[in-house]
């Protein structure tokens, strides 16, 4: 039998079932990771990176407030810094997983970087640009077209933004 992914597809090749992470434990070390970003005044969203084989490359929290960069988001830090893991741009085979959907900047960098998959929690009506207000990810004009898994601990990582902005208003 082919191992699977929690969300149904198929696990790479030659991977055993129990050597990946779930997605929902994709989406827990996010939210562990989002939880520092307060401490800096930053908007609490984590990313992390994993490679095809379910080996964590990179995890970041947004950065925005404590670096001064608008484009501090947590998908571009942890994208970043697995490029780097890597020594090269291309994140073939790996995966995102991030606490909100990503937005438009996001999106972009996860077709420009060949991510095979984004897993995301919460929806943002706002911004998203995963199926919400856009679908820059699955947008057939695009050249590279990651599988995208929505909703997974939507309800956490809602909270948590919840949370945040309720103690910031």
């Amino acid at each position: 039998m082919t191992p699977a992914l929690d969300d149904g597809s198929p696990a790479p090749a030659g991977a055993v079932a129990s050597d990946l992470p779930t997605d929902a434990a994709l989406i827990r070390r996010a939210l562990a990771i989002a939880a520092a970003a307060p401490r800096t005044g930053d908007v609490p969203i984590g990313a992390v990176v994993v490679d095809a084989e379910g080996r964590e490359l990179a995890a970041a929290c947004n950065a925005r407030e404590a670096l001064g960069d608008p484009t501090a988001h947590a998908e571009i830090l942890a994208l970043r810094a697995a490029a780097a893991v890597r020594g090269e741009w291309r994140l073939d085979g790996c995966t995102l997983a991030v606490t909100v959907e990503p937005c438009t900047m996001c999106a972009g960098a996860v077709g420009l970087a060949r991510v095979a998959r984004v897993v995301f929690g919460a929806w943002e009506p706002r911004t998203g640009a995963a199926g919400s207000l856009w679908d820059v990810l699955r947008d057939r004009r695009q050249n590279h077209r990651p599988e995208v898994v929505a909703g997974v601990l939507e309800k956490e990582c809602a909270a948590l933004l919840e949370s945040f902005f309720a103690d910031h208003r």
